[in-house]
Parts: structure tokens; C-alpha cells; sequence
């Protein structure tokens, strides 16, 4: 396998159009690397720049230690699976796995032994004289990665392979995926707009927002410590919630307060406080560390606005005045919509943002 470095990578398209800009980081030999974003991020074209796909404007690109930028896409030794499968409807599996190493010219014996292999990983043996019309969604993505299995590439390409397959289908190519990552030591770069997809198989995440990386770092670190209001955002579902406070000083106690309400700060929150030369700071606080009950410190009062049972655990959705926030609560008797409800903030689960540019006062 390989590692991939990218230095300073920009694509504009039709001169103005600036679809990546400056993307600057590595992919590890053997790493599963997943990038992550909206659609429109840029993830798909940073893919499509390291298969050769696209020209890069700018920058330069890496495989091992091999300057690719003018290596076309069939000399940089990666195989690509596409969103749509791309398999040819008149071939038979077989052949369709075997057809890159045909166009190779590599001996039959070599084309035969490589594709019962890879159809053994992929437990597809029984279909390989069926044509793709034949197939399910989940078998025909298994016969894409298996033609990409049997080219034993430098890189693996993911480009939203499971967009098209149900919830259930996903889950399960998902572990499939994974378990395959790690029964072939592979180098895999997977693009994705699903951040579940990103936390449950990447070990490195690259999380893009107009064409501009937000942060790089692996699940746990994206979840507990993002580096700004748009990861703490994207990453989590339900997604982080944000409410806009105002700084008082009680003597020696700096607090938030928001719409008559003051959150007590712990002792790291208040250091980070005591630099800010501004009154306005964001709080950011995950919907699993606001508990219902009148037992604390940080209560706040709301208003019921639904509720979403999701069996062993329900999502509050709840209102003040000018904000609105979501709770997540393991009660048995949930509460009715439109009633009041007194929450409390866990504050040393809690996340400080600059009201200006998002980014993280916290993250460390």
C-alpha cells in the first residue's frame, strides 16, 4: 500500500469557481481516511484530483513519494469505486472483475485466481456468471469493489459508494467496508455526506466546508473537541446546540447569561473567559448533556415543543423565548407538548465558541 500527501491543493473551475482551496494534509500507509462534508464541500473533487480525474490548479499531489500531478489516472496504480457501481450491463460478474486486468494483459491463470479470491472476500462466488440486471443494489456494490479488489492498487477510491442503497443495506456495506480495510491492510480514501458513515469507519476525518478543510482529526477528537462551531455542528446527531450568551461578572465569578438565565462556569471555562476581551460568547452543548430536572445549578425553563420517541431514548425538542435547543432523555413518562420544562446544563460537557469567527476557545 502507500501513503498520500496533498500540499496546498486549490481547484477552480471556469476561472472564478473555487472549488478547493489550499487543502494541505496526508493520508497514512494502511489508514482508512474518510472526507466529510455538506454537498458542494469539495471532498468529491479533492477524490477525483488524487485519481487524475480532474487537473489540479494548484498544489501538488504525492502517492508514496512520486509526484502524480501529471501521471495519468491508469499509470497512478488506484482503483475507484464510483456512487453509480459503473459495471458493464453486458458483461458477467466475472468479467466485469476481470476486465481491468484483461486490458492489462496480465495471464489468465493470474485473472482467474484474483477474481475467485476477491469474490471469496466478498462472499459473491455464487454470482459470478450473473449479469448486473440480476443483482441487487448490495450485490452490484460488492462486484464494484471486487473489481477494484482484484487490481491490488497502491489506493482505494470510495466516491459515496452506499448513497444508493437503503438504511439497512448501508449499515451492513458499512461493516463489510470496514472489516475488508482491515483484512487487506489497505490505504482507503472514502468520500461521504453522511457524518454517521464518517465516525463509524474512518480512523482519520477530514471534514470539509467550502472547499476549505475545517478540521483533521479521528472520531472521538471530531465529537469531544472540535476546533470550531461548524464541526461541533456537522459532526453528532443530533447535531450540537449553539445559544448566544452575554458574559457577567459576579464579582469573581464570570457566568452566561441568555434571555434571564445564568450558567455557572467551572474553573477551565472561566480562564477561557477572563481572556476574551468581548461580552458575547457562543455555548455550545450537546443535546446528551442537558438533563431534565430541577436538581442543579444551570436550570433553565423551556417550553415542550415535540417530542421524538426513539425507543430506549427520546429527543425533547425545547424553546425559551428568543432559543431553542434540543434534550435528549431516557424518562419513561416523557413529558406532553406545550408544557413547561425545567433543564439543566452539564457545564464540563460544555464547548465555548467566538461569537465572530466559530472557532472553538475550548478545544485543546
Amino acid at each position: 500500500m502507500a501513503h498520500v500527501t496533498l500540499k496546498g491543493i486549490t481547484k477552480i473551475y471556469d476561472g472564478d469557481v473555487l472549488a478547493v482551496e489550499k487543502a494541505d494534509f496526508q493520508i497514512p500507509d494502511e489508514s482508512f481516511t474518510v472526507l466529510v462534508g455538506p454537498s458542494g464541500c469539495g471532498k468529491s473533487t479533492i477524490l477525483r484530483m488524487i485519481a487524475g480525474l480532474e487537473e489540479v490548479t494548484e498544489g501538488e499531489i504525492y502517492i508514496d513519494d512520486e509526484r502524480v500531478n501529471d501521471t495519468p489516472p491508469k499509470d497512478r496504480d488506484i482503483a475507484m469505486v464510483f456512487q453509480n457501481y459503473a459495471l458493464y450491463p453486458h458483461m458477467t460478474v466475472y468479467k466485469n472483475m476481470a476486465f481491468g486486468l484483461k486490458l492489462r494483459k496480465y495471464p489468465k491463470s493470474e485473472i482467474d485466481q484474483r477474481v475467485n479470491e476477491a469474490a471469496d472476500i466478498l462472499s459473491i462466488s455464487h454470482l459470478l456468471n450473473r449479469k448486473p440486471k440480476h443483482l441487487s443494489g448490495g450485490e452490484r456494490q460488492r462486484v464494484a469493489v471486487g473489481r477494484a479488489i482484484v487490481r491490488q492498487p497502491k489506493v482505494f477510491l470510495f466516491d459515496e459508494p452506499l448513497s444508493n442503497l437503503d438504511a439497512k443495506l448501508r449499515v451492513q456495506m458499512r461493516m463489510e467496508i470496514s472489516c475488508l480495510h482491515d483484512r487487506l491492510n489497505a490505504t482507503i480514501v472514502y468520500v461521504t455526506h453522511d457524518q454517521v458513515e464518517a465516525m463509524t469507519m474512518g480512523d482519520q476525518i477530514v471534514v470539509l466546508n467550502e472547499g476549505k478543510i475545517k478540521q483533521i482529526a479521528d472520531p472521538g477528537t471530531l465529537y469531544h473537541k472540535p476546533a470550531n462551531q461548524f464541526v461541533g455542528g456537522f459532526i453528532g446527531t443530533p447535531p450540537m446546540n449553539f445559544i448566544n450568551t452575554e458574559i457577567v461578572n459576579n464579582g469573581n465569578s464570570p457566568k452566561l447569561r441568555f434571555e434571564g438565565f445564568e450558567v455557572e462556569l467551572n474553573h477551565d471555562l472561566q480562564s477561557v473567559i477572563s481572556k476574551l476581551s468581548g461580552k458575547l460568547v457562543t455555548l455550545g452543548i450537546r443535546p446528551e448533556n442537558i438533563h431534565v430536572g430541577e436538581d442543579g445549578r444551570n436550570q433553565v425553563l423551556t417550553q415542550v415543543e415535540l417530542v421524538e420517541p426513539l425507543g430506549n431514548y427520546a429527543l425533547l425538542y425545547l424553546r425559551t423565548e428568543k432559543s431553542s435547543f434540543v434534550a435528549q432523555s431516557n424518562l419513561v413518562d416523557l413529558p406532553q407538548h406545550n408544557t413547561p420544562l425545567t433543564v439543566n446544563f452539564d457545564i464540563d460537557k460544555a464547548h465555548l465558541f467566538h461569537p465572530d469567527t466559530g472557532e472553538s476557545l475550548t478545544a485543546v
